[in-house]
């Protein structure tokens, strides 16, 4: 955080705090299922679509409240969002019927893409133009966080009180959140455009943004397609014990925030001129894992790159996003940035159920060629991009 200032760094860390109680709402609830289905006597498949209605609804519906919130306040409408999320977090605590736990994951979701969106926005703010892929790095490290200790800690805690205290941990760190964010955040200079419907519509017609929309699905996306399947590859084909697994995906978590902040910090300059370089290195691991994985030892050099480039691509497309949407389409920054976050989740979605495909039909580690080839994708629109942008000069 060298060259930041110590109001900046507070105001970075309060928002990362706010990301870290966001990524473990969204996780957590993997650890959960079979404590969750008990309780409310439903099937492990039907508590399951818990997580893939909060991933349904970050994608459709983080662009639309967007827009509608368009006029009120940056640090106003994080604070509002915060307090939704918490609100939203209690709800499910005390919710006492699937349907009602499935209204209160809605909400956090919707809060949760909304929350990513404009603090990616207002940390770019906090920090000068060329610290914003490192601000942005910030934010993100929230998530990594939540996924090395955010899920392991609401996970014990479900599986030795009952799945309800861990969302009632979840509404502490909420509330804490909004507490800090009140204090350590400045309010943010208010634009004189507000984004709206013709905004986005504009940014879906532009080949530019939609181009870099697919980059981060395809990029996103071929992490997800092996990474959502790492646990029993590990078990299965990796020979590890659960929990030796536990252990390594520690170790997949630190590496995964080593990874987070070093692509932050090559994405100050020109974002898209250093993703080419980390979606070739990001298609290259994945190829290896075919090789890697089969192996015991060497499984732990698996896990340890793989978790290095998972999301190093992560604060590069966000940052490159929003200073492409400043420059093509300015009223729309906003909304550009939330509809990016639509495009992880969507990446998400689309690399799991390839991944599941090559699971049912084919073998385990034909997820690592999966995930190569949507990484590929990625590599070529970054490639493509890179060369317009210089065309263009837009950079």
């Amino acid at each position: 955080m060298k060259d930041m200032s110590a109001k900046a760094t507070i105001g970075l860390l309060s928002l990362a705090i706010s990301t870290f109680a966001i990524g473990t709402t969204e996780f957590v609830i993997v650890g959960l299922l079979p404590t969750v289905a008990d309780d409310l006597h439903i099937s492990i498949s039907k508590a399951g679509t818990l997580i893939s209605g909060y991933a349904i609804s970050i994608a459709v519906g983080t662009p639309v409240v967007t827009v509608l919130t368009g006029r009120i306040p940056k640090k106003a409408l994080l604070l509002i969002l915060m307090a939704v999320f918490t609100l939203g977090n209690a709800f499910s605590a005390i919710a006492g019927s699937y349907e009602l736990l499935m209204i209160s994951r809605v909400v956090t979701a919707v809060t949760h893409g909304v929350f990513m969106a404009i603090g990616a926005i207002v940390a770019s703010n906090l920090v000068p133009e060329t610290k914003k892929g490192t601000a942005i790095s910030i934010l993100f490290t929230g998530l990594t966080v939540a996924t090395i200790v955010g899920v392991p800690l609401g996970t014990f805690i479900g599986q030795h009180f009952g799945w309800r205290a861990t969302f009632v941990t979840i509404t502490g760190f909420g509330f804490a959140s909004l507490i800090m964010n009140y204090f350590a955040v400045d309010k943010i200079t208010r634009h004189d455009e507000t984004p709206t419907l013709r905004d986005a519509g504009r940014l879906i017609k532009n080949p530019r943004i939609m181009m870099a929309f697919l980059m981060t699905a395809f990029g996103f996306g071929g992490t997800f397609a092996l990474f959502t399947y790492l646990s029993p590859i590990l078990e299965q084909i990796s020979g590890y014990s659960v929990g030796a697994i536990s252990i390594l995906l520690l170790i997949y978590g630190v590496a995964l925030a080593i990874g987070n902040i070093i692509g932050g910090r090559s994405a100050n300059q020109h974002p898209v001129k250093a993703l080419r370089w980390i979606f070739l290195i990001q298609g290259v691991v994945l190829l290896l894992q075919m090789w890697l994985l089969p192996n015991h030892i060497l499984s732990v050099l698996s896990v340890i790159i793989l978790g290095f480039c998972a999301f190093m691509m992560s604060p590069g497309v966000q940052a490159y996003i929003v200073t492409l949407a400043e420059k093509l389409v300015p009223s729309a920054k906003d909304i550009a940035s939330a509809l990016n976050i639509s495009a992880f989740n969507i990446g998400i979605a689309a690399g799991s159920a390839l991944g599941g495909v090559a699971v049912d039909y084919l073998t385990y580690l034909d997820t690592a060629w999966i995930g190569a080839i949507m990484v590929g994708l990625a590599l070529g629109l970054a490639l493509l991009s890179y060369s317009l942008d210089k065309k263009q000069k837009l950079f």
